[in-house]
């Protein structure tokens, strides 16, 4: 269906916001009615296309703090185009504040997104976020509601910085946590680094998952270019925002979806680009529940066949720089055309333009903070999925972060049941540990945290710590943060409480590690393993009530993206706008 343009113009897509709007029926009365408190004239609303400003605004998530100001210029945009913007709150998630963990609502997060979208009379939204469970939780619901989409996320903080030194928030924090706790550091000097890290809003400025899911929706076609490098302080992000409105506006009118844009050759420009930026391992997850929700053909095969990507962002935790260098280099749009070649670039994006015609004219503008392809930070992918008796179903290694020396090792087993016993023990004196040892956290999946938390983050042992040692093997079911650095295993699946492999591994056992032919294998007899998975003991769970009891019934397993298992399109679904019959009612009159 299609109608004329009130302002003028040709033939455009029908206006979703005509079915609550348009009729002189009970409904139509009341809809129009109950928006008379806002002070809005008929005139606002007659024939507009209106926008919604999903916002994930909190003062709890620094991150996001700065969203409220961000949705002013997103409906200066609106306006100037001939739209009616109407900002709503939805959940938002704060990574550092939240407990048990922000992973364990993230989709609870994309449920409040999709609802609000689908029940609303919204002709086209735009999707505000900034924090790292935000942004793909946002486009997690838009994706499920499938209306018109654009995503403006908040931009990277101003680098931290102390005693003269640039610090990122993920990786130097995880540096100095480091000193503090062994006595190099003392705890004044800490609560000073503390006081010189965080000097703006905005997201983590390394390449963690934040920067790397704003990255990834950029690669996607959800964002206008640049819309992930310009920092949050800048006043080119309030310009950015301002034109995604008026975008905005012209999508409801062309009627471009997300199910037209997220299409599974779009997932695998996006999984390069992660690649090439040397991205948070967290992003596979993301984007393989995301792909689940319009039921697109993305596995952990697609992180596999992209292990020749070479990463070309010379960007912490995998390089040097933090991601104010990032965007004067020339942000997204130049690292995109420097690998070009590798990229499907005929496919549509929210700018109205190709993949292709949006990188016209761009170019890497510092050749060492964004390298060309035949002089890139590592020649391999910064991502690895490994696979063998120990996660049959997977498992991945931010190699580009990690010792090239462990990318091949053999070594014995020390194994913790729980974060709680890694706590306890790590830094005694007494640990039975080499720098061979391979460590094994259990309990940290989807389930067994619950929610997946980032718990595989283990510490270097205070015994070796104290040796030199700097990196090591270690293997969990959990995450790790983004700005993480070193040989961590994650995403083991399937998970110890589910009865995957790794809940059978015992201390003293063998696991063998091949990153470049990406095995993960428990050198223990497969009837050993069934032997020891028979008698273990039944996984009482964390909650028994509200969404968490939900969430324990239905989420997937780490290598289908942690979503709910109720909210992936299942392939005889159309991709869904709002119930049938929802706007029947009364007519006024004959």
């Amino acid at each position: 269906m299609t109608s004329t343009d009130s302002n003028g113009g040709g033939p455009t897509a029908a206006l979703r916001s005509e079915r609550w709007f348009g009729g002189d029926d009970i409904n139509g009365f009341n809809h129009r009615a109950w928006l008379k408190p806002n002070g809005f004239s008929d005139e606002a609303l007659r024939g507009r296309p209106v926008i919604g400003i999903c916002n994930t605004w909190s003062e709890l998530v620094g991150c996001n703090v700065h969203l409220r100001g961000l949705a002013e210029s997103v409906k200066r945009g609106v306006l100037q185009a001939g739209g009616m913007p109407f900002e709503f709150p939805v959940l938002s998630l704060s990574e550092t504040l939240m407990k048990p963990n922000a992973m364990l609502y993230r989709n609870l997060a994309a449920m409040d997104v999709e609802s609000m979208i689908k029940s609303h009379p919204l002709d086209a939204v735009v999707l505000l976020s900034s924090c790292d469970k935000t942004t793909p939780a946002v486009m997690m619901g838009a994706a499920s509601a499938n209306i018109p989409t654009i995503l403006v996320t908040g931009g990277p903080q101003i680098a931290g910085y102390f005693r003269g030194k640039p610090a990122g928030s993920g990786t130097d924090f995880w540096h100095y946590s480091y000193e503090v706790r062994h006595g190099r550091m003392s705890v004044d000097e800490y609560h000073e680094f503390e006081g010189a890290l965080c000097r703006s809003h905005g997201h983590c400025m390394e390449m963690a998952t934040a920067m790397s899911m704003a990255v990834c929706g950029e690669a996607l076609g959800l964002t206008l270019p640049d819309g992930a490098s310009i920092p949050a302080v800048d006043a080119r992000r309030s310009v950015l925002a301002e034109r995604s409105g008026r975008r905005a506006v012209e999508l409801a009118r062309e009627g471009l979806r997300p199910s037209d844009v997220l299409t599974t050759e779009a997932f695998e420009n996006a999984i390069r680009v992660l690649m090439a930026i040397g991205g948070s391992t967290n992003a596979v997850v993301h984007l393989l529940a995301l792909a689940g929700r319009l039921d697109v053909d993305v596995s952990l095969d697609d992180f596999a066949a992209a292990k020749g990507v070479p990463v070309l962002a010379n960007l912490k935790p995998s390089g040097e720089y933090l991601l104010d260098a990032f965007y004067h280099a020339g942000g997204v749009p130049a690292l995109m055309a420097e690998m070009r070649e590798l990229l499907h670039t005929d496919l549509p994006t929210v700018t109205g333009r190709t993949v292709g015609g949006n990188l016209e004219g761009h170019a890497t503008l510092d050749a060492d903070v964004i390298r060309p392809l035949d002089d890139p930070v590592t020649p391999y992918s910064a991502i690895a999925v490994l696979r063998g008796s120990l996660a049959p179903d997977g498992a991945v290694v931010k190699r580009s972060a990690a010792s090239p020396a462990l990318f091949t090792h053999s070594g014995r087993a020390l194994v913790f049941e729980h974060v709680d016993d890694l706590n306890r023990q790590l830094d005694d004196p007494d640990l039975e540990v080499t720098p061979e040892t391979v460590i094994v956290l259990k309990n940290g999946g989807p389930i067994g945290g619950p929610g997946m938390p980032e718990w595989g983050h283990i510490p270097i042992p205070g015994v070796l710590q104290a040796a030199g040692v700097d990196d090591m093997v270690r293997i969990s079911d959990a995450r790790i943060s983004g700005g993480s650095h070193g040989m961590m295993i994650v995403h083991v699946a399937p998970e110890s409480a589910v009865g995957g492999a790794i809940a059978a591994v015992e201390t003293g056992d063998t696991i063998a590690l091949d990153v470049d032919a990406g095995r993960l294998d428990l050198e223990v007899d497969s009837r050993e393993i069934e032997r020891r998975l028979a008698d273990r003991p039944p996984v009482v769970p964390a909650f028994r009530r509200g969404y968490e009891a939900l969430y324990l019934d239905h989420v997937l397993q780490a290598n289908e993206g942690c979503d709910l298992d109720v909210l992936r399109r299942r392939s005889d679904e159309e991709p869904s706008d709002y119930p049938p019959g929802l706007m029947s009612g009364w007519v006024l009159g004959d």
